[in-house]
């Protein structure tokens, strides 16, 4: 069962101050923490408000590090909510869906303060992807050196999820770059899940000899996760316009195929995979997944509007919150549900607090 929390006092009134490279969004005032009924039924606490297009959540300890895709890490911490600058070594490219994606803390963080991330840049007159090491110093975040250039990217479709494995390999989701065909290419980093080691080196043990690719023939996925049995999941976007929707849940194994664009939802074809679960023409946008206590996949929908709680014995979706608009991302922590809404994004119903950081209660 998924715990509460009892939290204290949180500060969520958000003031600009600048600073050569912070932003401070706390208020000194300390407030009573907002607590709302949903209509699914469960209540929360707002933890941060008003963030800029965010899109994944980390955590060191009780400090929660939160992507913007406009190029920022925000910090929460002992009710503390700053927006951090990041200096990174080729321009962030903001548009459509790309700019600065995912995040992923380094197992020795606490340490090193070093981070992994998956960004939007333009070389050559081209949209692209790479993935950076960043250090957090002096209130802010800079760039160390690069792991991975070139992965195409796109007005659409970029991916952006990184997640390091329980066989403590860095793992990263890419999208097909609006270019379908790419995901069938093992040469082209588009439309795969890709894994290296934590210095940024190809595994021996990869599929596919001197190569990232880990599986291919995904559309956009957008979430990782894993369970107590070392199984890994993945949320993917299925086709837009007719047919639409087709939205999966993937179970992930090594140099298999799972079919975009040659088939989609029940469609069969020898040497591909189908999804465990598929939407049918209902979309809702997969985005963060998470494993819960029980073996759940808690799953943030974009479309969907919905935190929801997929079982993969039964195959059923259970609603879990709704009422906030779009949900980019879900994390469990210290066995507590943290959830970020994405009405900012372009393609929501922004409140004037938008975006927020939620806990579940």
């Amino acid at each position: 069962m998924i715990k509460s929390m009892k939290i204290g006092i949180v500060t969520i009134v958000v003031a600009l101050l600048s600073s050569a490279c912070s932003e401070k969004l706390n208020s000194t005032n300390k407030t009573k923490p907002v607590d709302s009924q949903t209509k699914a039924g469960n209540a929360y606490t707002i933890l941060a408000e008003k963030l800029h297009t965010p899109w994944s959540i980390q955590f060191d300890e009780d400090t929660i590090y939160v992507s913007e895709r406009e190029g920022h890490i925000v910090k929460i911490s002992k009710g503390a909510v700053t927006r951090q600058k990041v200096k990174l070594n080729k321009p962030l490219k903001i548009q459509g869906e790309g700019g600065f994606l995912g995040i992923q803390l380094a197992p020795d963080f606490h340490e090193s303060h070093q981070a992994y991330a998956y960004h939007t840049y333009e070389e050559g007159g081209k949209t692209l992807n790479r993935v950076v090491v960043l250090q957090e110093k002096n209130g802010g975040w800079e760039e160390l050196k690069s792991y991975l250039e070139g992965i195409p990217g796109g007005h659409i479709h970029n991916g952006g999820r990184l997640a390091i494995g329980p066989d403590n390999m860095l793992y990263m989701t890419t999208g097909d770059s609006g270019v379908d065909k790419l995901a069938q290419d093992v040469k082209s980093n588009a439309g795969k899940i890709l894994r290296m080691t934590l210095d940024g080196k190809v595994p021996s043990d990869n599929p596919f000899a001197k190569s990232y690719v880990y599986s291919y023939g995904h559309r956009n996925s957008q979430g990782l996760a894993w369970d107590k049995q070392g199984r890994m999941y993945s949320s993917e976007h299925g086709p837009s316009g007719d047919p639409g929707g087709h939205d999966e849940i993937n179970l992930i194994e090594k140099g298999k195929n799972y079919g975009w664009p040659v088939i989609i939802g029940t469609e069969k074809k020898e040497g591909m995979v189908n999804p465990l679960y598929q939407t049918g023409d209902t979309a809702i946008a997969p985005s963060g997944i998470a494993v819960d206590p029980e073996g759940q996949l808690l799953t943030a929908t974009l479309i969907g509007k919905k935190l929801y709680r997929f079982n993969p014995e039964t195959k059923q979706l259970a609603a879990m919150l709704e009422g906030e608009g779009r949900l980019r991302d879900v994390k469990l922590h210290n066995g507590e549900i943290y959830v970020l809404t994405n009405n900012t994004d372009g393609r929501g119903n922004p409140s004037a607090n938008d975006d927020r950081l939620l806990l579940l209660k």
